[in-house]
Order: C-alpha cells, then structure tokens, then sequence
C-alpha cells in the first residue's frame, strides 16, 4: 500500500524553487472556495494589484496565468507573435533558446542575436540586426538569465526597440523581486516571470503584465490567437476588473493564496528593500566564496545577485558535491546547463532562501564538502570573509 507523501525538508538553494516561507505554506491551507466565489474575487483583484506594485506598472491586463512560467512565456508570445511576423531573438543562455522555438511555433521567424553564455545581451548586435530590416515587430530577451548567473540591460534594450517601433517581450522569470525591474518606467510590453524564484511561492503560477500597445498588436491580429487557454482576449473576461466575471477555467485557488500571500510579505518588505536585500547578501556570500578560492564566472557589473554561477574547481565532481550537500546537509544547489553543464553551479540567493543564515549554511557545507573531496581550496576563511562582508 502507498502511503502519505512526506518531503524530506531541504535548504533550497539552487536555481529554483526557493525556501517558501511557513507563512505561505500556511495560507494554501486554508479552506478551499469556489473560483467564481465573490470572497475569491476580491482576492483575485488584490492579486492584480500586488502584481502591478511587484512589476511597477499600471497595466490594466496584469495577472497570474495558471501554469508554470514557462506558460506565460507561452502567453506571451501566442498572443503577440503572428505567422510572417519578424522577431529578434536575443540568447544569451537556455532561455532565449525557448523563446526561439515559440516565435517558430506560431509561424513567426526569429533573427538571432547570439551572445556568448555569461555575458550580457549586445546592444551593438540587436541595433545592427534592427538597421537591416525595417519590418521588425517584435523584440524578444531573457532580463536574468537563470542558466548563467547573468542580467542584460533591459532598460536599454526596450528604449532602442521604442526608437526602431517595435515591441518588446521580456523573461523575468529570475529577476522579479530580485533586482531592479521597471516595466512602465523602461516601456516594457510584454512580460512574464514564474512565483517559485524571488517571490518564494510553490512553482505553478506564471505571473505576466502587457501593456496597451502590446494590446492593440492582440486586437488587431488577422488570424486568431491559436491558444484557447491562453488567449488574453478571453482571460480577461475572468481576471478583468470588477465583480462579474465570465467563466474561463477553474483556477488553482489554494496555489493563489499562496500567492497573494507571498506577495504581501514582498509589499511589508517593500520592492526596494528586498533588491537591497539581495544585493547585500550577496556581496557575502561573494566574499566567502573568493576567500575559499572560488571563483564568479559572470564579470561583477552584469552578475545576478539572486543567482551566482560559481566555476568549479579542477579535478572536482561537481555532481558528487551536489550529491553529498543534499544527502548531509539537505541543501541543493543546481548544476550548469547546456555548454556549461559539468563547468558551474549555480547557487540561488532568492526570496526567503536569501537571508544570512543561508549564506553561511552554504559557505559551510560547500566548504567541508569540497575538503573531503581533496579540492585545492583555502580552509578555514571563507565563512570570517563573509561575516566580515556583512559587518561592512
């Protein structure tokens, strides 16, 4: 006979999920109400607001899309992207690959703007591509590369699509609630990002914000938006504004109070605070893992406060750290992707899994573990180095 599923408890480290706070954990278990209830309703309305305060914009079609980010990536570009339509795809790391396939999928063609993994989108690149072609209608770029530890200049790639014409499509999947992320102020048009990263809510919710002009591009489509489930014309029928609204599918209430919730607690931080939040344990860890001999792979004015790819030393198994930090310390971090698969971890820094005490957990264990293992690193530093970080 099967029995009850209980989870081992973990310090989550890696790329995501991250630690959920208890006081999420809390909030998916209380009562389950119906989806078209007017209680629900009202909390639907909260969660719309929250996310405007979390993303810094006013976009009336802002809201959770039932279904992990990768779905609201999905949402993002069946509805904006049309067959012949032009994109400029900018991949830097895994992600931009993903977006890649859907402007094929949906009959649209992607140029490719390639930049090696680690470094950040070239705007030199994207201009010229823009220079080449005059019926560019959209581009399309990953804010935090989750897959390399690295952050491209949003703020700059969205100004140089306004002054070509052209809409934008952004992945914020890491970078919500972890760094600066401005959709109004840089004229974002489209974006989505995922709950399971610095917003420390259970995986499974998509959050995605476009604005008016990216609605006029869906309103003016000549073929229909070949997604039922994710065409934003008919969500907004049930995550529209006021009382009545019209059934479109049932949605994951629990996973939603746990969304409200966490974003409550990002509003009692505030957004400001928890980008200072993460920037200031970072330089931490940084510290401690340098003095052990580690090294970023990510130059420091691009690197991912939330997410730090950290080289691994010669002649390691880097799957066997992995394997004895989960089985000793029940911490996980994550391993390198694509290209950098066996090179890098990847240790995240991300919402409630960004505190001192998680910085030092793993300064530890990753230290004892790699003496073990006979790595040519420096004892007996790294955790001073960090402590001296933070009374800095």
């Amino acid at each position: 006979m099967i029995n009850s599923f209980h989870p081992p408890l973990r310090t989550l480290m890696g790329p995501g999920p991250s630690d959920v706070s208890p006081r999420v954990l809390a909030a998916m278990a209380r009562p389950t109400i119906g989806h078209l209830d007017p209680a629900f309703i009202g909390m639907m309305d909260e969660i719309k607001q929250l996310l405007q305060f979390a993303l810094r914009t006013n976009n009336e079609l802002t809201m959770p899309v039932s279904a992990p980010g990768s779905a609201g990536m999905e949402a993002c570009f069946v509805n904006l992207v049309e067959p012949g339509d032009k994109v400029i795809v900018c991949q830097n790391g895994v992600f931009g690959g993903r977006m890649k396939e859907n402007v094929e999928r949906f009959g649209g063609i992607a140029l490719m703007v390639e930049d090696e993994w680690g470094t950040a989108v070239s705007l030199d690149k994207v201009r010229a591509l823009m220079e080449q072609h005059d019926d560019i209608k959209l581009l399309a770029f990953v804010h935090a590369e989750t897959s390399t530890g690295v952050r491209s200049d949003a703020e700059a790639l969205c100004r140089l699509a306004r002054d070509y014409g052209c809409l934008t499509i952004v992945d914020a999947v890491t970078s919500l609630g972890g760094i600066e992320l401005e959709v109004d102020l840089w004229g974002i048009d489209a974006i989505y990002s995922g709950t399971q990263k610095c917003l420390s809510a259970p995986p499974g919710i998509s959050p995605v914000s476009f604005s008016e002009r990216a609605l006029e591009k869906v309103r003016q489509r000549e073929s229909r938006v070949p997604s039922w489930f994710l065409d934003k014309k008919l969500v907004m029928g049930y995550w529209g504004g006021g009382q009545k609204r019209a059934y479109h599918h049932t949605a994951p209430v629990n996973a939603l109070y746990g969304l409200h919730e966490s974003l409550v607690m990002l509003q009692e931080e505030g957004i400001k605070q928890a980008w200072e939040r993460h920037q200031y344990h970072h330089q931490a860890l940084r510290a401690g893992l340098e003095a052990m001999g580690l090294h970023f792979t990510v130059d420091a004015p691009v690197r991912l406060p939330q997410l730090n790819s950290v080289a691994v030393p010669t002649g390691v198994d880097e799957a066997r750290v992995r394997s004895l930090l989960l089985e000793r310390y029940g911490l996980e971090i994550g391993a390198g992707l694509g290209v950098l698969a066996g090179k890098v971890w990847r240790i995240g820094l991300m919402g409630s899994s960004c505190t001192r005490r998680h910085v030092m957990v793993c300064i530890d264990a990753l230290e004892n573990t790699l003496l073990e293992l006979g790595a040519d690193i420096h004892a007996g530093v790294a955790a001073q180095a960090a402590s001296a970080a933070y009374a800095e």
